[in-house]
């Protein structure tokens, strides 16, 4: 059995390996050269669709940073009794310091490293929900409210899959043309704008199934099953609408971004009202409600807010 976990280890190490190696050697070198020599830009300088990218990186290093916190206190929980529970707290740590940076990076260029620091998060993160399916299904009863309820979280690895995700949309839109940046031949806008609804239905799922399980017993529980699929809404029609200003979706994407501060407030007052409060700690915080979820919500909306921005300025 430990040999096993061992190889599966290894694999996943392989991958994330192969991932990084692939994205820096398969960089055409005019790119790196285009990076290391592109000049750094003023604030007024910079174009909006770098502008944007910039917030993109900055939502996948909350988005990492909350991965981070979560699955290194449910891992602890669970012992790390496989070692590949150790990768997310290493993946979504790259992918913190890469966001960090490349928020702080005003070049038109693509970073290699950063790009394959975001892939392996990706891989990770698909990983991880492989490892979370077997999880359920070993238990006895395999697909069943309670194995969904206690089992490991199914939606937890798909936010370290949003982390990569939305870094490597960042990476790729400062390669585009300033005049007409385009993501899976579609405008950048656009493709940014579905991509963020995805991400807040998928979490929404997660919540809805945890906040279930809490027989929602505080009003505001329903909240985040409420404002974030409103939200995801409204960029789908800012998606296939034609471009023009939307301050009702801004708005909502500042509510969904205020929910996930919020809900940190919350979930610190679950904590709070467990057997011992915060003076138990270190039993009250793996097992009552997790502290780095909510934040979740505040990195997709700073990103829908970006995708709003530049799809305002496409044809």
């Amino acid at each position: 059995m430990k040999q096993r976990m061992r190889s599966d280890t290894t694999t996943l190490l392989a991958l994330g390996g192969i991932a990084i190696a692939a994205t820096v050697l398969g960089a055409r070198k005019p790119a790196r050269a285009a990076w290391s020599a592109a000049p750094r830009q003023t604030r007024r300088e910079a174009p909006t669709h770098i502008a944007a990218a910039r917030r993109f990186n900055h939502s996948s290093s909350l988005l990492a940073l909350s991965v981070l916190a979560d699955s290194a206190v449910e891992h602890y929980r669970g012992s790390f009794k496989n070692p590949a529970m150790f990768i997310p707290l290493l993946s979504a740590s790259l992918s913190f310091f890469a966001g960090l940076h490349g928020g702080r990076d005003r070049r038109a260029a693509s970073h290699p490293v950063r790009h394959g620091i975001h892939a392996f998060a990706a891989m990770a993160g698909i990983a991880g929900t492989g490892f979370h399916i077997y999880n359920v299904t070993k238990r006895t009863g395999g697909w069943s409210w309670n194995n969904l309820f206690y089992a490991a979280p199914l939606g937890a690895p798909t936010a370290l899959l949003l982390s990569g995700g939305l870094g490597a949309i960042g990476e790729r839109l400062r390669d585009q043309p300033a005049n007409e940046p385009r993501l899976l031949g579609m405008p950048a806008g656009r493709a940014m704008a579905l991509a963020v609804s995805a991400g807040l239905l998928g979490t929404v799922g997660e919540v809805g199934l945890l906040h279930f399980r809490g027989a929602f017993q505080h009003p505001a529980m329903y909240a985040p099953v409420i404002i974030p699929p409103v939200a995801a809404t409204l960029m789908v029609q800012t998606a296939l609408a034609a471009p023009r200003p939307r301050p009702g979706t801004r708005w909502w994407l500042r509510l969904t971004a205020a929910l996930g501060l919020l809900g940190v407030g919350f979930h610190a007052r679950g904590i709070a009202r467990c057997q011992g409060g915060w003076r138990n700690w270190s039993q009250n915080i793996p097992s009552g409600p997790p502290l780095p979820a909510p934040p979740s919500f505040t990195a997709l909306a700073l990103a829908g807010l970006a995708a709003l921005r530049l799809r305002q300025t496409e044809k």
